[in-house]
Formats: C-alpha cells, sequence, structure tokens
C-alpha cells in the first residue's frame, strides 16, 4: 500500500461541536497537581563524571500500558558542559513481534512551558502541566500502540534547576540524543546498546527532532539511527520574529528569548527590555504553555524593549545575527531518511518554514519526505495538527524499523 493512502482516510474537517469544546476547555482547564516527588528532580551535588546518556537515578513512574520509569541523565548544554536533564523511558506491555530487538524512539515533546511544574515527565504521570499536556500523552501512546518503547526528555531546565533552552538547536538535539542513551542502558528495561531507535517530534519537539537527526553523526554516532519524524519545526526563528510578534502566540516568542538568554549569557539578550518587559519575562518563567498564550496575546515586542524596536530588528544585528544563524536548523545533513509534515495553514509556526527545512536538507543530498497535514479546522490549526502528526510519525518509523524503503520526494514540493 502506497504511503500517500494510508492516511487518506484522516477526516477533511473537525465537527463544529467539537472546535467549540476544544475552545471552551482551552479557556476554563486548570492546572492539574504538582508533582508528588520534587525531590527526584533534585540533581546530585556535585554533579557525577560520566558519559553523555549515562543514567543518575530513576524513579517509578506511571503510564497505562506501559512500564514506566522516570530518568535522570548526563547530557551537554550549547557550551558542551555537562548537564543533569530529566525524562521518561517507556517499555510497552505488548510483546515486540518485529524484526530484531525492539526499537526506541525518542520523544522529543512540544511546548509545555518554561515553568518547573510544566516538565513532561510530571505531566506524562499525571502530576503537572495544563490541558495542552494531554496532547504530549496522546501522541506517546500512538508510538507505544507500534511496540516501540519509548525515551521522553523534559529538555533542559524543565524540571531540573536553571533556565528552559527553549529551541537551542544544540541543547535540545545533546539531550534528545543522550535520552536514548540513557534508555538503552536502563536497568531491568530490556533494551540495549544495539537496539534501533528513532525520533519523532512535533512543534518545539519538531524542531528538537530536525536537530537531533542532522547533529547525529558527530555527537552520536553509535546509535543505530533509522529515521526522524519532524513536525511544524520552528528551524528559522528569524522567520518566527516576525510572525508571532503582535499576534496570539507571542508568548512563545518571549520563551525563545528567554531560552536564548540562558544558553548565551554573554550577549545579554534580556538587557534590551524595559520595566514592561522585564515584568514579562520573570513571569514567563513560571509559565506552562496555555497560561503564556493566553497571558501575552497580541502584545508587540516594541512595547517591551527600551529603543520601541521590535525583536526582529535587533536580530538584523550582532551578536543576535549570529546566534540566530547558528540556531537555524537545516544546515547539515540528516544523518537517517526524514518525513517533514506542516499544516499548510498553521497559525503558530507558517508551513513555509518546514517546507524550507526538507528543501534545505534535500539540497544536501539528504533523504527527505515532505507532505501536507490535511487541517482539521480553520481554528487552533498548529495544535490540531498534532491529530495527524502522531499517526503519521508512528506509521512512519514502522517502516523505517522493518525495513522498507524510504521513498523521497525532494524536487517535488
Amino acid at each position: 500500500m502506497e504511503f500517500s493512502m494510508r492516511f487518506s482516510a484522516r477526516p477533511a474537517l473537525l465537527s463544529s461541536a467539537v472546535t467549540a469544546g476544544l475552545v471552551a476547555a482551552l479557556l476554563s482547564f486548570g492546572a492539574a497537581p504538582a508533582g508528588a516527588d520534587p525531590g527526584f528532580y533534585e540533581p546530585p551535588s556535585p554533579l557525577p563524571s560520566g558519559a553523555d546518556g549515562d543514567v543518575l537515578k530513576t524513579l517509578p513512574s506511571r503510564f497505562n500500558g506501559a512500564k514506566s520509569t522516570r530518568v535522570m541523565y548526563l547530557s551537554r548544554d550549547t557550551a558542551n558542559r555537562a548537564i543533569p536533564v530529566t525524562g521518561t523511558v517507556l517499555v510497552p506491555d505488548k510483546a515486540w513481534t518485529g524484526p530484531g530487538q525492539r526499537p526506541i524512539v525518542a520523544y522529543a515533546p512540544f511546548t509545555a512551558g518554561m515553568g518547573d511544574q510544566c516538565a513532561p515527565s510530571k505531566a506524562l504521570a499525571g502530576e503537572g502541566g495544563d490541558l495542552v499536556s494531554s496532547f504530549q500523552s496522546s501522541f506517546v501512546s500512538s508510538l507505544l500502540d507500534k511496540g516501540f518503547a519509548v525515551a521522553q526528555t523534559d529538555y533542559q531546565g524543565l524540571g531540573t534547576p536553571g533556565e528552559h533552552t527553549y529551541v537551542v538547536r544544540e541543547a535540545e538535539a545533546h539531550v534528545v540524543l543522550d535520552v536514548l542513551r540513557a534508555a538503552q542502558r536502563l536497568p531491568g528495561a530490556g533494551l540495549s546498546a544495539a537496539s534501533p531507535v528513532g525520533i519523532a517530534g512535533y512543534s518545539e519537539g519538531g524542531g528538537a527532532s530536525a536537530s537531533a537527526v542532522e547533529l547525529a553523526p558527530a555527537y552520536a554516532p553509535e546509535l543505530d539511527l533509522k529515521g526522524a519524524y519532524v513536525g511544524a519545526a520552528p528551524a528559522d526563528k528569524a522567520v518566527l520574529a516576525k510572525s508571532l510578534d503582535g499576534g496570539m502566540y507571542v508568548g512563545f516568542l518571549g520563551y525563545s528569548l528567554i531560552g536564548l538568554d540562558a544558553a548565551y549569557p554573554e550577549a545579554g539578550i534580556l538587557d534590551l527590555a524595559n520595566d514592561a518587559g522585564k515584568q514579562l519575562f520573570a513571569e514567563a518563567r513560571t509559565t506552562c504553555t496555555l497560561d503564556g498564550v493566553l497571558k501575552y496575546m497580541y502584545r508587540s515586542t516594541g512595547q517591551l524593549t527600551k529603543d520601541g524596536r521590535p525583536v526582529s530588528a535587533y536580530l538584523e544585528q550582532e551578536p543576535f545575527r549570529g546566534i540566530v544563524a547558528a540556531n537555524r536548523v537545516g544546515t547539515l545533513k540528516p544523518a537517517a531518511p526524514v518525513l517533514v509534515e506542516h499544516v499548510p495553514n498553521d497559525d503558530v509556526i507558517p508551513s513555509g518554514i518546514g517546507k524550507q527545512l526538507g528543501k534545505d536538507w534535500c539540497a544536501k543530498g539528504a533523504n527527505v519526505r515532505f507532505q501536507d497535514i490535511p487541517s482539521l479546522s480553520p481554528i487552533f490549526t498548529h495544535v490540531l495538527g498534532i491529530n495527524g502528526a502522531q499517526g503519521d510519525a508512528a506509521n512512519w518509523l514502522a517502516e523505517r524499523f522493518a525495513g522498507k524503503p524510504a521513498p523521497g520526494n525532494c524536487g517535488q514540493f
């Protein structure tokens, strides 16, 4: 059966009743209770020496249909310093019936927020996050249903001390690749260094997946990487600095500035803010996704800087221009076949960014397939794109683990 036929049965439109229900839920949903085991997220001091991906501690977790274990593991930040990162390793209860050893898929979560209470490992266990976090569980379940083990990272600074380096290319690539190593080394998980691996992510996670697959040859060449799914990736921050400003999702631009400031403190990014901007950043650091959207929607960044210029204007000068260039994804050839997807009318990350990412990789000789995710609704198109993305990711990776050819379509999009 051809790839395009497998997904043709998805509905073209979401019913108006479902859409209305989602709107109501987005406006009324409250946060889940705080995590029950805060001590787990405190790293040992001093941080033990070890190899990237070494497991520092574990904590039994919970997730329907799988043995779930929270892990703290070693990784590296953008400056190549050792850091502790948390996440979850999930091994499905169902037996693996495919060829070889059970595969492991690194799940790179989409935007969970900036506060420690938003860490995806807490949300998966029902201990934190917000309504948006429930979509994380759905994506993970789609992978577990295929019999894959799932290694989910919290990213740098989510749960653990310090700021979350939101959409920072190297930092996110490192933690995604190292959570795969951690899963392979986790005692009692039934996984090993010989386990084949894949990567999947959407939105922030799509950027992290894309970053990981193109940095894997240098950072984690020993991994038997079979493929990566990249959904709605924020690959070009310069474009997003303009498209998000003043819109409903400008809070994500604030998250990006906090993340870049954490990775590049010498640039003094947040020093450009006026008092209103400093207050926004201080508050945004503690929010989860939904709160971050609703609190700051339609704010213009020119109202938050000392000289009244928008953020995009600063990005045209050094050192900010160099930082943005260093965090553009698509500059290296991916190590494995890649499926890149985007909703054509994405209301958060313009679909042209995803298409350009695919073209950039094609120009380097990579095996890339780009396709649209059918829009389910005229509103919340980015969020609802997850519905199609999770099934496409699971099905496409299943074919890679089965050893089937990965047909690309470079030059056709």
